[in-house]
């Protein structure tokens, strides 16, 4: 099996391609100046890395390009690469799934996101590691969501916790968290749902399931989780702002990555929010979901 970061610089080539190979092909046999940065903005840009992020990169090279560096392309790609790897290590707590048993990760996003499929290569993650997960069908509203949940339960080779549709996804995910403390199991993962006719009717519900989660277990949900679709581009950071506001999201989910030439977006996404991304999608198979390391992705980015 190929190694992840081999898998993630294949599944990053439509985003290289839009981003970087175009700032190699930019300064080639050019002096580095305010053209070429004006340039290389309109290059972040169309790139979906964000006008906030595109700016502050900008001025930063601006200040770090020397008269000695005017023509020299790798200290360019040199100082680009540094800043983004600046952007994309949020001062965070580390994802530590063994802080707490069972330890409870709320899973929201909208729908179409891939959010169920990343629910349960998440679980596949987990056992790989030698942990035990329950999967929460919390997602009532949704038909056939908690039927998608189940058949990927069943490849992840996890348990499903479920009720009829269109019953109380907070007592779903109440019954997940009693099941987990009765058998000893490690993680329990709530799916949720992604659209209800409202979004104040949503965000209620999320809350609803995150009070409850807590009373049950003091601390939980101890991480909430938001998946974002990176094909969607400068959509991700609507649904950042949207999700984050009435949650306080504490990690990111990017998904389709391999799909996509807007894998910019994290950029973006890390610098205005400051929230860690935690897992990254790189193709459709139970294991390629990965965890993300900044450092792996700048390299295999540029």
């Amino acid at each position: 099996m190929r190694g992840v970061f081999t898998r993630l610089r294949d599944g990053l080539v439509k985003t290289r391609k839009a981003l970087i190979e175009q700032v190699d092909r930019l300064v080639v046999g050019k002096k580095i100046d305010d053209e070429v940065l004006e340039r290389l903005e309109e290059i972040l840009i169309m790139g979906d890395v964000g006008v906030k992020a595109t700016n502050e990169l900008i001025q930063q090279l601006s200040q770090m390009v020397t008269k000695k560096e005017r023509n020299d392309l790798e200290q360019l790609k040199h100082h680009l690469k540094s800043e983004v790897l600046k952007f994309l290590e949020v001062d965070a707590p580390p994802f530590d799934v063994c802080e707490a048993k069972p330890f409870v990760i709320m899973v929201v996003g909208v729908n179409g996101t891939g959010k169920t499929t990343a629910i349960a290569k998440m679980a596949k993650h987990f056992k790989d590691q030698g942990k035990q997960s329950i999967l929460a069908a919390a997602d009532t509203f949704r038909a056939a969501a908690i039927e998608q949940l189940e058949i990927w339960g069943k490849r992840a080779d996890v348990t499903v916790i479920k009720r009829q549709s269109g019953a109380d996804p907070s007592a779903v995910a109440f019954d997940a968290v009693n099941a987990a403390n009765e058998r000893g199991v490690d993680i329990v993962i709530i799916d949720t749902a992604g659209r209800l006719h409202t979004k104040i009717n949503l965000m209620k519900e999320l809350k609803k399931i995150e009070r409850v989660v807590n009373k049950i277990m003091p601390g939980a949900p101890h991480e909430i989780l938001l998946v974002l679709d990176a094909t969607t581009g400068q959509n991700a950071i609507a649904q950042t702002r949207m999700f984050h506001e009435a949650l306080n999201i504490t990690g990111l989910v990017l998904t389709k990555l391999d799909g996509t030439a807007k894998g910019g977006i994290i950029i973006s996404i890390c610098y205005e929010f400051k929230i860690p991304v935690r897992f990254v999608g790189i193709g459709e198979k139970i294991n390629d979901l990965v965890l993300f390391n900044p450092k792996e992705f700048t390299e295999a980015l540029f």
